[in-house]
């Protein structure tokens, strides 16, 4: 004990400050515990409320999301285009959208009944048949107070835009239910009048009132929803004419968030996004049935407080001065006594850990200083195509910080004129200064764009966008008019002229290397053609009856179906034919050479180990034996298609094997060592010697839970055990399921399960 005497000390002399606290606080605790627990249930009734607001409209904001996939999808816009007729239908089409539709209410069981009407065929389309008479339809599936024709008039036949009805009787297949129906005409900018089609969301009472069963289940209330109009959605616990009677009362509120009325918590919600009014009914005595137990627990509590008191204080003061002291011993071992002996210890500790902060900071600043210098070799790397899949593309760019802002976009190229083949100090000092200058012109464009050097006359930019077909509608006008402004500006101020050069739109960030291939081919033609401006690959078309396959396309594809990504490796075979059958004419012989050099190409993938040992090599490798070039591209496309489907499969399910093992080694590695409070992600990585990010996403996808809720409930499943168990007290248990502040545990534990540990483990002795 004298060796910890100082700080065991001082422990304990804050432990008796402490011990004096509950007895004052106990009266205060009392007055106050039944105004405080009630205000708690009311925050907890109003956040439970708010989650069920959040989730339903989310569920609408997914239903309407679901319309706007309609909106652009192909077959369905094929369908609305034609002109159909009840004698000749597109059977293939129509059983085409059906199964394009049918996995929608998978995910989402708002979706679980809807049905998409077709007016050039007159036929309603739903995910597990096709009426090509909408009266057949309405004799299993019809509104109770709604006609067919009145039905055919008001639905069919209407223009709507993101309508909702409100809850109306309904019948299914001769089942009596109530229904809440979503609208929605295609295209999405259809006028008043009928519209090609109209998707109909039909959802069904039960499926919103167990959005509000969290609430009666709990507290054995009522809720009820209605939209703007006070027409209502949905409701759980209650009567239409009980919810009329309310709304009626001048004693009731409706602007109130919280209010008693009668016997009930009265909670109401307004939506901010389409002024839906979400009201809850809570029993006063539920709310006040907490506030009871929690008053004789207080007096409870102060007692016995004040008889352990001195003990726990005692115990916790040697607990708490121990690792202080191995600590204070580390240091003194490290950084040496440094009067110690007549220094505080607190002193002593904050010297040495000051110094470590500082000296991380300089450690920081200076992996701040190299990032410029890594985004630049990301991005070098990137143009140069030397990255195989985009699963590594995304793994550097995270390391590097240097994300696109985008998933396609375009490369180009801008050169400073006059230079050429001049490469004296002088001149060399010129062309930095200018590379200097046009970067900072196009970083002051306001475009988002990135940049690197590329010979010490070139700039290499990327602009980059959200997806494809904004780059198609806005990004060469957008580009070029960038370009113009910045080639003027640094001409006007600095007289420095430059030839911008440009690539094909890239669709992916794994063909960014192909369209800085372009942009180079495209700065060539320029150069030789004496042009100068903006010009763009698509301006130079090849006149040579050669083929296009040049070696980094074909390591760039052997190298995405080695990493099983199939739709990479398909656009860049459609990239492959689209150069040959677009951009030139191949003659007999250059068609059969480039035939045979892809047949070559795969050939060459199955002398990989990987394939050569798998049940599909024979039936693969015949398959691309027996291409023919005689045959049409497109047949040649598909045939390419189905063997690298074949190949990327077998990749895939090895690769979810080895994700599967991995996931499997970190649910072990926690489960063993859930009680260790410095458990963290980072020890989890080290243990299975994977990046933290890595092991975080991937966690995530194969299990669908965060990596820390799964820590979070393995020890929660743990506690509860113990808390059976009555053997421990709460903060021994919150030592033992790896918390060091039992505050922090008992609010996880709330979280996770609703209740406190203390009345989890009343509820059990009950």
């Amino acid at each position: 004990m004298p060796k910890y005497s100082r700080v065991f000390r001082k422990f304990l002399i804050s432990y008796i400050v402490i011990l004096m606290i509950p007895s004052i606080a106990g009266y205060m605790s009392y007055r106050t515990s039944i105004s405080v627990t009630q205000s708690v249930s009311i925050e907890n009734s109003v956040t439970q409320l708010q989650k069920s607001k959040e989730i339903l409209e989310r569920r609408m904001a997914e239903v309407e999301g679901f319309t706007r996939q309609l909106a652009i999808n192909q077959d369905l816009s094929i369908l609305m285009n034609e002109k159909g007729s009840n004698e000749q239908s597109n059977v293939y089409g129509i059983w085409k959208m059906m199964r394009d539709v049918l996995t929608f209410g998978q995910t989402n069981d708002f979706l679980q009944h809807f049905f998409v009407y077709l007016n050039n065929y007159n036929v309603v389309l739903t995910p597990g048949s096709a009426y090509f008479r909408p009266e057949h339809y309405y004799e299993n599936f019809h509104y109770a107070d709604i006609s067919f024709s009145e039905w055919r008039r008001t639905i069919l036949g209407k223009t709507h835009r993101s309508e909702i009805l409100p809850l109306s009787p309904f019948l299914n297949k001769g089942t009596e239910t109530s229904v809440v129906t979503y609208m929605q005409s295609l295209p999405l900018d259809s006028f008043n009048g009928s519209s090609p089609a109209i998707v109909v969301v039909i959802i069904d009472r039960k499926t919103i009132s167990n959005l509000l069963s969290g609430i009666t289940d709990r507290y054995g209330g009522w809720a009820h929803i209605s939209d703007a109009q006070g027409q209502t959605i949905g409701l759980q616990g209650i009567e239409e004419q009980d919810v009329e009677k309310l709304s009626a009362d001048k004693r009731f509120d409706k602007e109130k968030v919280s209010q008693f009325y009668d016997d009930d918590l009265v909670i109401t919600i307004r939506s901010s996004t389409n002024d839906w009014v979400y009201r809850a009914g809570i029993p006063r005595q539920v709310l006040l049935e907490n506030a009871n137990k929690t008053k004789y627990i207080t007096w409870s509590v102060t007692g016995i407080a004040l008889l352990i008191g001195l003990l726990v204080g005692l115990l916790l003061s040697y607990r708490n001065s121990v690792p202080i002291n191995r600590l204070l011993g580390v240091m003194k071992d490290q950084f040496g006594q440094d009067g110690h002996a007549d220094r505080n210890e607190y002193d002593f500790l904050h010297g040495n850990i000051s110094e470590m902060i500082t000296n991380n900071k300089r450690l920081e600043s200076e992996l701040h200083r190299q990032l410029p210098l890594v985004r630049d070799a990301f991005l070098k790397r990137l143009i140069a195509g030397e990255f195989q899949s985009r699963e590594e593309i995304i793994a550097a760019a995270v390391q590097a910080n240097a994300g696109l802002n985008g998933n396609a976009g375009y490369v180009g190229i801008l050169q400073v004129n006059g230079y050429s083949g001049m490469d004296t100090v002088e001149i060399l000092n010129e062309l930095n200064a200018a590379r200097l200058i046009l970067k900072q012109a196009l970083s002051d464009s306001g475009s988002s764009v990135r940049m690197t050097d590329v010979g010490s006359d070139k700039i290499v930019f990327l602009f980059a966008y959200e997806d494809k077909p904004t780059a198609i509608q806005f990004g060469k006008e957008e580009i070029s008019k960038t370009l113009n402004r910045v080639s003027q500006l640094v001409f006007d101020e600095y007289r420095i002229s430059v030839t911008a050069a440009l690539g094909d739109l890239f669709g992916s960030v794994t063909e960014v290397s192909h369209s800085f291939e372009q942009a180079k081919q495209a700065l060539e033609y320029a150069v030789h053609a004496n042009k100068k401006g903006t010009f763009w690959f698509e301006e130079t078309r090849s006149e040579s009856a050669t083929y296009y396959y040049p070696l980094d396309v074909e390591l760039r594809l052997i190298g995405t179906i080695r990493a099983g990504e199939i739709e990479e490796s398909k656009r860049i075979v459609q990239s492959i034919i689209t150069l040959n059958t677009e951009q030139r004419e191949l003659s007999f012989e250059m068609r059969h050479q480039l035939v045979g050099e892809m047949k070559g190409t795969f050939l060459k993938l199955l002398d990989q180990k990987t394939f050569m040992e798998s049940e599909l090599f024979e039936s693969v490798k015949n398959r691309i034996i027996e291409i023919q070039a005689t045959e049409s591209f497109e047949f040649i496309r598909e045939e390419i298609h189905g063997i690298m489907e074949a190949l990327c499969g077998l990749i895939m399910s090895k690769k979810n094997d080895s994700h599967t093992r991995t996931v499997d080694q970190i649910k072990e590695y926690i489960k063993a060592s859930y009680a260790d409070p410095d458990l963290t992600l980072y020890r989890v990585a080290e243990q299975v010697e994977r990046p933290e990010k890595y092991i975080s996403q991937l966690f995530k996808e194969v299990t669908g839970m965060n990596l820390s809720d799964h820590l979070e409930k393995i020890r929660m499943d743990h506690a509860a055990t113990l808390l059976k168990s009555n053997e421990y007290t709460v903060d021994e248990i919150a030592s033992r399921v790896g918390y060091n502040s039992s505050h922090s545990f008992r609010r996880a534990f709330k979280r996770v399960t609703g209740i406190s540990p203390s009345a989890f483990r009343q509820s059990v002795e009950d």
